[in-house]
């Protein structure tokens, strides 16, 4: 039996998302994903209206121990945080001088933070293997959803900015991927925690504790 993703898929969303695309998923998801699907849409668990912020990853770290259902966090139990991560802690103490060492961001998502992926699962050790499988197109939905709410974007990479069509220029901060290979090509020195909460003020919201 696959997976029923409609059933998993928290209820707030289910007005804004064409089910449909869940139900193709589903028939194409074989059972050798990660996370476990009681994970897979635990970034949705923020209801889709408290949405004040997206960072936008790729898909779940494709190491088992790592995916846990947030872009870029990791179990509080995870001492060897993944190198992106450690480069967006890198860049948060260099923009306001926060020093986090637990790769959790459940903190970020409470705050209304959408720790979003373009793909929702993954085959372990493959990254990028279940691109093809339909999750762009669910995930595309979740976005315009929330940006036409007025929802601030952080998209980093190339994959992301190619989304920044859906926030208004005022909405989006852009830069290179924290991975190793990017970084170093204008993640550091971006400040986006200091400039979306310098954005949420101008919009009379309160700023995002990172």
């Amino acid at each position: 039996m696959p997976v029923s993703l409609v059933s998993l898929l928290p209820k707030p969303w289910h007005e804004l998302i064409d089910l449909k695309l869940l139900e193709d998923i589903s028939n194409k998801l074989t059972n050798d994903f990660i996370p476990n699907e009681n994970s897979i849409f635990r970034c949705l668990e923020l209801d889709p209206h408290k949405v004040k912020v997206v960072i936008l990853g790729q898909d779940p770290y494709p190491n088992p121990n790592h995916a846990m259902g947030l872009a870029f966090s990791v179990n509080s139990s995870i001492k060897t945080l993944p190198a992106s991560l450690k480069n967006i802690f890198r860049e948060l103490d260099s923009d306001l001088g926060i020093k986090r060492v637990n790769g959790d961001l459940s903190d970020w998502a409470a705050q209304g933070v959408l720790l979003l992926n373009r793909s929702l699962t993954v085959i372990p050790k493959l990254s990028d293997s279940h691109s093809d499988i339909g999750w762009h197109k669910f995930t595309e939905e979740v976005i315009k959803a929330v940006a036409a709410q007025g929802a601030i974007g952080i998209l980093w990479g190339k994959q992301a900015e190619d989304l920044g069509r859906f926030f208004s220029k005022l909405d989006q901060f852009t830069s290179p991927h924290p991975s190793p290979l990017s970084a170093y090509r204008g993640f550091f020195g971006s400040k986006p925690f200091s400039k979306v909460n310098n954005r949420l003020q101008e919009k009379g919201l309160t700023p995002i504790k990172w």
